[in-house]
């Protein structure tokens, strides 16, 4: 059997192009490693809920067109992705914003907490960072860094901050805005029936080889 195209993964890259590829009447022989389609958004029902297998994945965009073209094959809830981290026994949302250093400082203005954090930056004195903790209190401060930065980063690199590289943190996200809203995105959510639905519809009267 000869094919147009190989597509290699049956993720929503491979999957999106072989099936434009279908509509152009082109054939295409869809291969994955894995023992099931969909890639990393592969969705599987446990006791009628919708696990992602290999983590959380939110469907977020700015671009209209791409959100029109996904919702031919879903209809998307309208999930909002408002974290929030847990220091101490006390709440405080991410990415920082004016709900978390409301909180954190008992101030109600963007002014205030600029004010807060550019002052907490100057009493570190640091000009060039030498490691991890160095970069991040240089960045926000020291009431930030350690509610909502040290503890996390120590877990996910197993290591303390004082032990990693200065590099890993470029830039730390703060908003001076009363809104939880982890993207800036126009358009977000998670469709009703899981990401593998999707996928099995692009790939419809498309040949595919798992395992």
């Amino acid at each position: 059997m000869k094919y147009d195209y190989l597509v290699v993964g049956s993720g929503l890259y491979g999957a999106v192009f072989a099936h434009e590829a279908k509509k152009k009447g082109k054939s295409c022989l869809v291969i994955d490693k894995r023992p099931h389609i969909g890639g990393n958004i592969y969705c599987e029902s446990i006791e009628g809920i919708n696990v992602h297998k290999y983590g959380a994945h939110i469907f977020h965009t700015s671009n209209k067109k791409v959100w029109d073209y996904i919702n031919q094959f879903a209809e998307f809830n309208n999930y909002i992705n408002s974290p929030v981290a847990i220091y101490k026994n006390e709440l405080y949302n991410l990415p920082f914003n004016m709900n978390t250093f409301s909180k954190m400082w008992n101030i109600k203005t963007p002014q205030e907490a600029k004010e807060m954090i550019a002052k907490q930056v100057a009493e570190t004195g640091i000009t060039e960072p030498k490691n991890l903790e160095e970069q991040g209190l240089s960045l926000v401060g020291k009431d930030v860094f350690e509610k909502l930065v040290k503890g996390y980063t120590e877990k996910q690199w197993g290591r303390a901050c004082k032990d990693l590289p200065a590099f890993i943190i470029k830039r730390l996200p703060v908003r001076f805005t009363f809104d939880n809203n982890y993207f800036n995105d126009r358009y977000q959510g998670i469709p009703i029936g899981g990401y593998t639905k999707i996928i099995e519809k692009m790939l419809d009267g498309i040949e595919v080889k798992t395992d």
